[in-house]
């Protein structure tokens, strides 16, 4: 990057170290904190959808659809957070896979399954095997948010089920007693002050989220973790321009600083969003901002 680099041999000190820094590679580790990011910004909403119809199902009169959200979120809730995530990732891969198939070639004769491997027809792979690295990447990407959503989903809809059962049940009859469906209680009543009850949980849930992002080394994707470890070891050979020795400590170092501050962030907006939650509310939080 800098006009000095030309030649590391000649480099000493700071200017070897700002030449270091600034490799491709080091780019690229710079950049997946965006992938970091941008995985929290995407998981963190659908997760919580996920969590609301979860929620919203159990609460159902209809008893298949109770059973379907009290499945969903005791099933999930109860398995190893790293076994769902190895085990589901390849199972959603192949089935969509076995899907697309089923249709491109229905002439087919081999079997897919041949012993253990996982066999389609080149025009069935997805992505296809010809398609740029950042489709392949964008791919991955979008099977990991929806795993991370699946998961943090289940855990969402248990606190948002237990918001729920928190709001006093005689405002709710209050509003059928004012001419409100139970549709209608749910939207206005229930729903807008249910969130105080649950945000203690979801935030929570928000911390085990930032902790969990480095399970993305485990779905194949270039995170922070993965170029930690790769550029914090001892290079030689394959990063002659500027060998150095074992500097993982230093790298995941790095790691711990950049999740603190994000926890520390975390935890000043979710302070405030609920002294903001909490005005008008009937609970301790807001009797102290009444008083004062």
């Amino acid at each position: 990057m800098f006009s000095f680099c030309t030649d590391p041999d000649t480099l000493n000190n700071l200017p070897w170290l700002a030449c270091y820094l600034t490799t491709g590679v080091h780019m690229k580790l710079y950049s997946s904190l965006f992938v970091v990011l941008g995985l929290l910004a995407i998981t963190a909403p659908v997760s919580l959808a996920f969590g609301f119809a979860g929620a919203t199902a159990s609460r159902s009169s209809i008893p298949p659809i109770a059973w379907l959200g009290k499945i969903y979120t005791a099933m999930v809730r109860g398995i190893p957070d790293i076994v769902f995530f190895l085990f589901f990732v390849i199972a959603l891969d192949q089935s969509i896979e076995w899907l697309k198939h089923q249709v491109v070639c229905p002439d087919w004769t081999d079997p897919i399954r041949q012993g253990a491997n996982f066999i389609v027809c080149p025009e069935a792979k997805v992505p296809l095997s010809t398609a740029p690295q950042s489709v392949h990447e964008a791919y991955n990407f979008t099977l990991a948010v929806f795993t991370f959503s699946i998961v943090f989903g289940a855990f969402a809809a248990n606190v948002l089920y237990g918001a729920m059962r928190a709001v006093p049940q005689s405002q709710m009859e209050t509003a059928e007693a004012y001419g409100m469906s139970q549709r209608q209680a749910f939207w206005r009543v229930m729903v807008p002050q249910m969130w105080i009850y649950a945000l203690p949980g979801l935030s929570n849930l928000w911390m085990i989220l930032i902790k969990a992002t480095p399970l993305l080394f485990l779905l194949g994707i270039e995170d922070i973790v993965f170029w930690a470890r790769e550029l914090g070891g001892s290079k030689t050979a394959r990063f002659s321009d500027y060998p150095h020795p074992d500097w993982r400590l230093w790298y995941f170092l790095g790691l711990l600083v950049f999740y603190l501050c994000m926890t520390k962030l975390s935890e000043i907006g979710l302070r405030r969003l609920t002294t903001r939650l909490s005005h008008g509310q009937a609970t301790m939080a807001g009797e102290e901002l009444r008083r004062a």
